[in-house]
């Protein structure tokens, strides 16, 4: 009996294990096998990386900054630049920020309305400058976005809204930035909710293939939803003790069946 229980809990301890090849990010093929042959300080192979910009949307809050040498009293677009210093949480950003409109509009006095959305940062910067150097020569025009942000939940070490300052985030940063995944994450099956507009996308990803660098999905984008679930071997790591003595039991009771019918 002792020798079939040591053999079942051995069983149970190799299904619950998890192989480094559902661990480790970004493999190409099966070079875990042969890491003593990869040559160091060399480079191996190159990726061609889409790298998207994002583009402002409606209901985005931006920190918009004019500066220029011009007077004050000539100067209407000093009056309307949002104190930085004071900036401190989500409520503060929301108050001292510039708020896109639902028909991606922001507005000035004098300049009236004028459209963001779908422009990158860049572009909206350039955009405005475009207009500022209308009525002042020296002007220099600054626009960053306020509160670019995405949700991380699941199997990771701390489930989290996670706020950036910079636009242009992986998903690996992302996350890094919730305090990475548990050993008992699924990294070849990251659910993600994207919003586009009125409607809301859905894909997945695989972040255990090196190829994955070359996806349109590299990146994160504005308020995206990341969910990351469970390998199958959660189950037997949080339920192995209760398993183990659930199994046990019934295999006394069997032995002790047997030994009664033998006699």
């Amino acid at each position: 009996m002792k020798r079939l229980l040591f053999y079942l809990s051995i069983a149970l301890l190799i299904t619950s294990c998890v192989p480094n090849k559902k661990l480790v990010y970004l493999q190409e093929k099966d070079e875990l096998k042969h890491l003593d042959e990869i040559p160091k300080d060399s480079v191996l192979r190159t990726h061609q990386m889409d790298v998207q910009e994002y583009r402002i949307q409606p209901l985005d809050v931006l920190y918009i900054n004019f500066e220029s040498i011009t007077d004050e009293e000539y100067d209407f677009f000093s009056k309307v630049n949002p104190n930085m210093d004071n900036i401190g949480g989500n409520s503060n950003i929301n108050l001292r920020g510039v708020l896109v409109d639902v028909n991606g509009k922001i507005e000035y006095p004098v300049v009236g309305k004028v459209g963001v959305a779908g422009l990158t940062v860049f572009e909206a910067q350039d955009k405005m400058q475009t207009i500022v150097n209308k009525y002042l020569s020296d002007a220099v025009v600054r626009i960053r976005l306020l509160n670019f942000r995405f949700t991380v939940l699941g199997e990771i070490n701390g489930e989290k809204v996670v706020n950036s300052q910079n636009t242009r985030v992986t998903m690996m940063e992302a996350i890094g930035l919730s305090g990475g995944f548990t050993e008992l994450a699924d990294r070849s099956n990251v659910k993600v909710i994207r919003q586009k507009g009125n409607t809301s996308e859905i894909f997945y990803i695989d972040l255990l293939k090196e190829d994955y660098i070359e996806s349109e999905y590299f990146y994160v984008q504005q308020n995206d939803v990341i969910i990351v679930p469970p390998l199958r071997q959660r189950a037997f790591k949080r339920y192995f003790a209760q398993n183990l003595g659930v199994i046990t039991s019934a295999v006394s009771a069997v032995l002790l069946v047997v030994t009664l019918l033998t006699r």
